[in-house]
């Protein structure tokens, strides 16, 4: 799995989140009902997780507000969640952000860096640069 931090910058406060979100592919099922009122069920995988959601993509056309289940295929474990956030299509699947009915960050089963994480936080490690040695 691939995971990359994306810091939560006061001073871009388009980037604000309620929790960090974390750039991780993790193996998921979605199933609810599309657009067109007719049920669908796929496996995917996430964009970005954190601990109220992710972001997936989809063949699915969904609408704001539906509910879908999903399951995180690793665990078995399966959450309710709402599309929040209808995003680009790429490839023909659709960028779509959901959110759990209530936070649920051991859904995920990873630790998620804290509210003021930056790259100045003190418990960041400095990136270690190798001089060539004469």
């Amino acid at each position: 799995m691939a995971e990359t931090q994306i810091p939560n910058t006061p001073a871009n406060p388009a980037v604000r989140r309620r929790s960090q979100r974390v750039l991780m592919q993790v193996s998921v099922r979605i199933r609810g009902t599309d657009a067109q009122g007719n049920p669908f069920e796929e496996e995917t995988e996430t964009l970005a997780i954190n601990a109220h959601g992710a972001l997936v993509l989809t063949n699915a056309r969904v609408t704001s507000g539906s509910k879908v289940m999903l399951q995180n295929k690793r665990t078995q474990e399966e959450q309710e969640c709402h599309v929040v956030f209808l995003g680009p299509v790429r490839a023909g699947k659709s960028e779509i952000g959901l959110e759990f009915s209530e936070a649920r960050p051991a859904f995920w089963r990873v630790a998620f860096p804290p509210e003021d994480w930056s790259s100045r936080h003190p418990d960041a490690r400095p990136l270690s640069v190798t001089r060539p040695t004469k």
